[in-house]
């Protein structure tokens, strides 16, 4: 029997905030929610955005010096949490979109010779020709450059045409919470995600560390474009033009399965299965069927799935726009006859399935970590959900690389398949609901609606809630695919399937006679999600994600009701565990975990025999047993 992927911990961060104990999803369903879950969501943001400060008495401090209690929090900043979450305009913590910095080529005609002083380090390599050079001392020196033709770069600011993105919250820099040095964005999120499930999860990782087997353990991590901010490759690519050096760490920080590198080496210490699995906007999806199909197969039993992308600068912008990707400025004024953009307009920018003009870039991190059933209900573990499959398939012959294709029918089909064969037809027609890419280009808004509408047809489902999370906290290439399950996760928690809030009516194209498309937060008991992506270059993928409710069926026709009842009182002080560890993030108190230096070994401290390696400060030997599907070679070759 296969083992069942159960999700034992979730976390990360995205524009809506942090997602341990569902804080994100709980700020895109705000006004839905008790009035004392709309408390907590605010304050718990007020401290992560460094606008309020826990004191000893229970009481917040706030940056003028006042002190207020859990209710004022809420009530005083709430509008500033509102105004600087979700997507916005780009804050100068990213860049500044009134004037980024540029150059401009030119070619200056001289009518005289042009005379001046400079370092003599500075001077270019090699010399212009007909360059005059004469020493001043022994740091400057006077060019003489005679008329005529001189080609210059001249620095300029140029206003950003896309001010528009899903930002972390503002106030809120991950790698502060760390000694981090020279750390590119994505890899500081993607310690604080990694971190933050770990902390969500209640499990104490040593303690589960040393009941299983090193290379029981698996990460497979990254994110769709690499690290290219300055830190990262983006630094490098352009230290030439910039006049800039080059670091030690930009080349091998850049690398997109830095992620998961970096959690091996600095979080988990694990020497284990890894991997990155690069699939354009699919690319969390990706990685996560290496992982379930590595606990299914009982290569491993516990695996952490993620994807950090950090992509609001100024050059990926730039290259999403010429593509005619993006909800540039002239386009959002074009679509609603403005002509300025307020605060609410850049709030308003990403439009799924409604008259919409391009995505709106984001950045995010998010993780969860999987468990094999058997191992959680041992273990105590929380149980989220549960993830049986994901399925993965290519568009075939394209008009080019980012026309629509046939893929995506595939994979969601498949989805629906084993959703119906393990839950049956009805659960799949009346409690599932489908996160959609939803990216907001018009083309996606007329591909994929069809592909949700002819699968929709094709088994029996009148009225299918679709959401799309994307039109509040943007789009985080590789992560997109996380934001959405975790999203997904908060509406099992919270029985809230999240609205299109920019939806104010649905486009003509869109094939939405199968679908329901909604506005406001839907009250719905779901047994089902399923995980769209309709990636760029024709990475599709879908993923079945069944609730806990549905999981904890499966776990008692499976294990039995008594196996179940043991795991239940077993869970107890794991959830007491997590609940502790909400309530110090809430405060903005993050046990980030970045163990770098410690424990290393390099080779020779190990101990080797045929059967097994057995590693300084791990509990078990790594067994060098293998299973050989090939059979073995006679010894005595046959002499004909």
């Amino acid at each position: 029997m296969s083992q069942l992927p159960v999700i034992v911990g979730m976390g990360g961060v995205n524009a809506a905030g942090r997602t341990s104990g569902h804080q994100a999803f709980r700020r895109t369903v705000l006004d839905a929610l008790p009035v004392e879950d709309q408390t907590r969501t605010l304050i718990g943001l007020a401290a992560m955005m460094q606008i309020v400060v826990r004191q000893e008495d229970g009481s917040w401090l706030d940056t003028d010096g006042n002190r207020l209690m859990d209710n004022e929090v809420a009530i005083r900043y709430r509008q500033r949490i509102l105004d600087h979450t979700l997507i916005r305009r780009i804050e100068k913590a990213h860049f500044d979109v009134d004037g980024i910095a540029a150059n401009r080529h030119a070619q200056l005609n001289l009518d005289a010779p042009l005379v001046f002083h400079t370092r003599r380090r500075q001077l270019p390599e090699p010399l212009p020709a007909n360059w005059q050079v004469r020493e001043l001392d022994r740091r400057q020196v006077e060019v003489s450059v005679p008329a005529g033709a001189l080609d210059v770069l001249l620095p300029e600011r140029r206003p950003a045409p896309v001010r528009a993105a899903g930002q972390l919250p503002s106030g809120f820099e991950p790698s502060l919470l760390y000694r981090s040095v020279h750390h590119p964005r994505g890899l500081s999120m993607a310690v604080f995600g990694a971190s933050d499930c770990l902390g969500q999860s209640g499990l104490d990782w040593n303690t589960l560390h040393d009941r299983l087997d090193p290379d029981q353990i698996g990460v497979y991590a990254g994110n769709s474009i690499g690290q290219l901010d300055e830190q990262g490759w983006g630094g490098l690519l352009r230290c030439f033009v910039s006049g800039s050096r080059a670091t030690s760490k930009q080349m091998p920080l850049g690398y997109g399965q830095m992620p998961a590198d970096f959690l091996n080496a600095y979080v988990l210490g694990s020497v284990g299965s890894t991997g990155a699995v690069q699939g354009a906007c699919a690319s969390f999806l990706y990685n996560l069927r290496q992982g379930i199909e590595d606990i299914a197969s009982g290569r491993c039993r516990v695996v952490m799935v993620g994807t950090s992308d950090a992509p609001v600068t100024p050059e990926i912008i730039e290259g999403f726009r010429a593509m005619g990707a993006l909800a540039d400025d002239d386009s959002l004024k074009a679509l609603d006859a403005l002509s300025l953009l307020t605060d609410a307009d850049y709030q308003r920018a990403c439009r799924p399935f409604a008259r919409n003009c391009g995505f709106t870039i984001a950045e995010a991190s998010q993780f969860i970590l999987l468990m094999d059933d058997s191992l959680a209900l041992e273990t105590g573990a929380q149980i989220l959900g549960s993830v049986p499959g994901v399925f993965v398939n290519a568009d075939g012959w394209k008009r080019s690389i980012s026309a629509p294709g046939i893929g995506n029918y595939i994979t969601l089909g498949k989805a629906v398949a084993l959703a119906r064969d393990m839950l049956g037809e009805q659960a799949v027609r009346e409690r599932s609901f489908v996160h959609a890419h939803g990216t907001s280009t018009p083309k996606n808004r007329i591909t994929e609606s069809h592909v949700l509408d002819c699968i929709a047809r094709a088994n029996g489902i009148e009225s299918w809630p679709t959401v799309a999370a994307k039109a509040f906290v943007g789009h985080s290439q590789g992560s997109a695919a996380g934001d959405q399950l975790t999203s997904a996760l908060g509406s099992f928690a919270h029985g809230l399937l999240p609205g299109i809030p920019t939806l104010d009516a649905v486009a003509d194209d869109v094939h939405d006679e199968r679908l329901k498309l909604f506005r406001e937060p839907l009250a719905f008991d779901a047994d089902a999600a399923f995980i769209n992506a309709k990636g760029f270059g024709g990475n599709n993928a879908t993923g079945l994600l069944l609730s806990p409710k549905i999981t904890e069926r499966l776990l008692i026709q499976r294990h039995g009701q008594a196996a179940v009842s043991d795991w239940k009182r077993r869970r107890e002080a794991t959830i007491a565990a997590s609940e502790t560890y909400q309530r110090h993030a809430d405060d903005a108190h993050f046990a980030v975990i970045y163990r770098f230096g410690e424990g290393v070994l390099e080779g020779p401290e190990l101990q080797i025999d045929a059967h097994d390696i057995h590693i300084p400060g791990y509990a078990r030997p790594v067994s060098l047993a293998v299973d050989n599907p090939f059979g073995r070679l006679d010894e005595t070759p046959d002499p004909e």
